[in-house]
């Protein structure tokens, strides 16, 4: 709970009254609430056009303003602040921190800037800071005011001034220095007198070693004006930034009669001057410079800075002839991770990753968060493409270990796209485009790798943006088709299972395959929605059939990784089963090795969920992945689909049917299913029958078809005569 300052009595804040202007009426609320309850006198206005009526009516001693709001914006409304109440202070409340607009508020007027969502604590500390320094700058213009009109030293003398005010002699030497000089830079004032100013210059200050005081040039009207850094007292162990203004002294126009003290430094002093404390301002200007050209989370170069560097080193590189590499790194599942857990979860990985890969930089390199979880690399001195492969695998395996965070391991991978100059491309933009083409190759084929760019990845970019539309179309249009391949069990010689294929109906290109817009569904993430929609319409239409009597039937259908990776896969499997009342019992999944082995742990866990309620695994291409027997061991899995490729390459004693040998071995010793994918012709059946395959599929039974034709398939068995058992 924040309590009522004790240095402030309720009364003088009840007198002072606050605007507060924003057109988010919840935070509105929140900030006047909280002004209320410290005694002030909060007045709401909900728009810029309330907030300049408001200025014009009432005196204010601050306002808060937000900086978008309907009407007059915030920056309107400051230039009507500035008009109206020029002693009004401003305060910038506002959710856009780009480095244009808080360098257009701060020339505007504004005292300081609140980044939303604000904290109160950093309100009321902000609101009495410029209210405090309101006062002393109205104090310090009165003193002014009064120097000038006096006749006598104490024009000169300010001890109550927040800025530091001295006297120098001829030579430049301290003869009065006001207390402040203690505050801030730990100094008594009589052990400066004396001491030539040079003896608070800080040691790599590059100031000259002589000011010239003595410049015909410098008078009251136009006084010596520098910025100048002065170290502090041993004990504070700093350095501050300090504005000085120093203006000549007239002997003659002082009435030095009197006091002795007085006639003395009438008689030595020849300049006088102020030392403004400058270093939050400076340390603001370093902030909102560093903003510009990195990226906060990480402090990592951003896209401006890295393209700075990249021209410069394609500037060297030309010049020496010597190669470079740009890398676009992509995080694999991080997506996932970061809709799951969070992004506060998601900020930390990235900051985890971020200190890995830094680890494997050389010094040179210059690695830049590119957006989300986009990284860029640049290697200005790389000699080869053997030497960018070596620096991309240690970056994969960088990232292989689990990140510990929240008391649960997250795996992530990286997918790195790689381009060469000069043969990649001679700009900046042909070199970062051709990378991030590299990258996607990488990503449709199965994640977690590198690849360099090849001149065949080139695409025609509107071509893909015009894909991408139509297929965000025909996913809301109802434009996708489900067709079904038969699985034939070779014991019986009947349709066993039906698995499920994708088909796109294109109004103006026709029937699409799957490999004309898979990968691209893929790489715009809306392979989720696409299959979520495929399974829907293969659960209603297989469970009709299955309603109909066919209660052995088996639905087949083959899932993204996205989909088997994101932690509440099983529970959205279930409840899609549920709302089309499908049989668990007769769905079959079909996963990849690659994506089991991502990450074997979790992948088991939700197989393992899914095994329990019926459903049927089966390993989609099994031979050309990792084909490891000890996840074989470890999951659910009840079948193993042969892939295509084997299948095709069966001939007597060669490697195709050696391995189809072992796969079926393999399967039988383990008590798992076969089924054989891609068979064409009648030899590879009966090689198939004489070992014992259990079920096949492929165009010798005929391509996959729409629903009514499948469905007269089902009731009269129309098969090849070959098949029947």
């Amino acid at each position: 709970m924040i309590h009522k300052a004790d240095s402030e009595p309720v009364p003088f804040r009840e007198r002072q009254r606050i605007l507060v202007a924003d057109d988010n009426l919840r935070l509105l609320k929140s900030l006047t609430d909280l002004l209320g309850e410290q005694g002030y006198h909060a007045v709401a206005a909900t728009d810029g056009n309330e907030a300049c009526r408001l200025l014009r009516q009432h005196q204010f001693a601050l306002a808060f303003l937000d900086l978008n709001m309907p009407g007059r914006d915030g920056f309107q409304v400051m230039e009507e602040a500035c008009r109206l109440q020029p002693e009004c202070a401003l305060v910038v409340v506002s959710g856009e921190t780009s480095f244009l607009s808080v360098s257009r508020a701060l020339r505007r007027g504004a005292s300081d800037y609140i980044r939303k969502p604000f904290d109160p604590e950093e309100v009321l500390a902000t609101l009495e800071s410029v209210l405090g320094r309101q006062s002393l700058l109205r104090a310090h213009e009165d003193v002014q005011q009064r120097l000038e009109k006096s006749e006598t030293l104490h024009r000169y003398i300010v001890n109550n001034s927040p800025d530091i005010v001295f006297m120098l002699d001829e030579q430049g030497r301290f003869c009065f220095l006001n207390r402040k000089i203690s505050n801030l830079l730990g100094y008594r004032p009589a052990d400066l007198i004396g001491q030539h100013f040079r003896l608070l210059l800080d040691k790599g200050e590059s100031f000259g070693s002589n000011l010239s005081l003595d410049d015909p040039g410098i008078s009251t009207d136009r006084p010596a004006t520098f910025e100048v850094r002065l170290r502090a007292n041993g004990s504070m162990k700093t350095t501050r930034h300090f504005e000085i203004t120093a203006f000549p002294i007239d002997p003659g126009s002082w009435n030095s009669a009197g006091d002795p003290e007085e006639r003395h430094l009438s008689e030595r002093a020849r300049y006088y001057g102020l030392a403004r404390d400058i270093t939050e301002r400076k340390e603001a200007e370093a902030f909102i410079s560093f903003q510009a050209y990195h990226d906060l989370l990480t402090r990592l170069p951003n896209r401006a800075l890295f393209r700075d560097r990249l021209n410069m080193a394609l500037n060297q590189a030309n010049r020496y002839q010597h190669p470079l590499a740009v890398m676009f790194l992509d995080l694999d599942r991080f997506k996932i991770i970061n809709d799951t857990l969070g992004h506060s979860v998601g900020d930390r990985l990235l900051q985890a990753v971020t200190q890995r890969l830094e680890k494997c930089l050389r010094k040179g390199d210059t690695l830049s968060r590119f957006g989300g979880d986009e990284f860029t690399l640049l290697l200005p001195m790389v000699p080869d493409r053997d030497h960018a492969a070596i620096i991309a695998r240690k970056l994969i395996d960088a990232l292989k270990d689990p990140f510990r965070l929240d008391n649960q391991d997250i795996f992530v991978g990286v997918s790195i796209g790689i381009a060469m100059y000069p043969e990649d491309g001679q700009h900046i933009e042909q070199l970062i485009r051709n990378a991030d083409l590299a990258m996607y190759q990488v990503k449709s084929r199965g994640k977690d790798n590198y690849c360099f760019f090849d001149s065949s990845m080139n695409v025609d970019t509107s071509q893909r943006l015009t894909l991408e539309r139509d297929l965000r179309r025909a996913i809301s249009h109802g434009e996708l088709e489900v067709h079904y391949q038969p699985q034939v069990c070779l014991r019986t010689g009947e349709v066993g299972g039906l698995e499920a294929l994708v088909r796109w109906r294109h109004p103006q290109r026709g029937l699409l395959q799957p490999a004309e817009f898979l990968p691209l569904a893929s790489e715009t993430n809306l392979i989720a929605e696409l299959s979520h929609q495929v399974l829907t319409s293969a659960c209603e239409e297989v469970g009709q059939w299955i309603a109909a009597g066919y209660s052995d039937l088996r639905l087949a259908v083959n899932l993204s990784p996205v989909q088997v990776e994101h932690p509440m896969f099983a529970r959205r499997l279930m409840a899609q089963l549920r709302q089309a009342g499908f049989p668990p019992g007769n769905l079959e999944i079909e996963i990849t090795e690659n994506v089991i082995m991502n990450d074997l742990e979790k992948v088991s866990q939700t197989l393992r969920e899914l095994a329990q309620q019926g459903i049927r695994i089966a390993v989609d291409d099994f031979g050309t992945g990792y084909s490891s027997l000890n996840y074989l061991h470890q999951l659910p899995i009840h079948i193993l689909k042969v892939d295509r490729s084997f299948i095709q390459s069966i001939r007597a004693g060669n490697e195709g049917a050696c391995i189809v040998d072992a796969v079926i071995a393999m399967a039988k010793g383990l008590k798992l299913e076969i089924v054989a994918e891609g068979v064409e012709n009648q030899d590879q059946l009966d090689y198939l029958r004489a070992r014992h395959c259990d079920h096949v599929q492929g165009f010798l039974f005929g391509r996959a078809q729409p629903g009514p034709v499948v469905q007269k398939l089902l009731d009269g068995q129309l098969l090849p005569a070959a098949v029947q058992a």
